[in-house]
């Protein structure tokens, strides 16, 4: 039977390829969504082992950040800039899942997710949501949360005013931009909690400062910052 499914898989594939959206070749029978090629290639910054790092540095003096780490580097021509573009406007939902699952490996087997409680992705406005159809920081934080079983929160903050796209701006209009559009609706959900604020792409950190420090406003609350990569600006 295991030989017949493997041999009406490989019919399957040669009618429908299947991809690595990495890099565009062809998967094998025992890879999904990036090939091991994609696996092995993409770099890793390492942040989530090393204290002070330039992501945490990114929030000094911005908002109380207890760590903060991304996974990769988002930069032009980079498979980890394809990939969350296919993500993002593409809606290949599962690179989120996969992307999100193998960095939750990465901060599991270190002390970044040592008493973290809750996980929080960074919300989408109503609108934005019902246009996209999904929100890629829910589907990032899922996949951490499936290797790490911390919980996902996607009720408790919630932004509250619909923005423009932050592509483009300058530092100071991405911080005007986001000045006051999220809230925490649900405060004794987080109170007294440490929180991991999951995101795809860190630029100059407006929106995460912006979320930091309206859960910040909530008794015992700490938070911690984790997303898929850094964009070097």
């Amino acid at each position: 039977m295991n030989i017949l499914a493997e041999l009406l898989d490989d019919f399957i594939s040669l009618l429908l390829p299947r991809l690595c959206h990495g890099c565009g070749n062809h998967l094998l029978r025992s890879e999904r969504i990036i090939c091991t090629e994609c696996y092995v290639l993409i770099p890793r910054t390492g942040f989530h082992m090393q204290p002070d790092n330039p992501v945490e540095q990114l929030f000094w003096g911005r908002c109380r950040v207890e760590k903060a780490a991304t996974f990769s580097f988002y930069t032009r021509g980079s498979r980890m800039r394809k990939l969350i573009h296919d993500m993002k406007y593409k809606g290949i939902r599962e690179i989120g899942n996969e992307l999100g699952r193998i960095y939750g490996l990465s901060l599991a087997a270190s002390e970044f997710l040592k008493d973290t409680d809750l996980i929080i992705p960074v919300p989408l406005h109503k609108h934005r949501m019902k246009e996209r159809g999904f929100n890629q920081s829910e589907l990032i934080a899922a996949g951490i949360s499936s290797v790490t079983a911390i919980p996902v929160d996607c009720m408790s903050l919630e932004r509250i005013v619909v923005t423009s796209t932050q592509t483009r701006r300058s530092r100071y209009d991405r911080w005007e931009n986001v000045e006051g559009i999220f809230r925490v609706s649900r405060p004794e959900v987080v109170r007294d909690k440490h929180i991991l604020l999951v995101d795809d792409v860190i630029t100059t950190g407006s929106t995460i400062e912006a979320c930091v420090n309206e859960i910040l406003k909530v008794d015992g609350t700490r938070v911690s910052v984790a997303a898929l990569a850094w964009s070097v600006i």
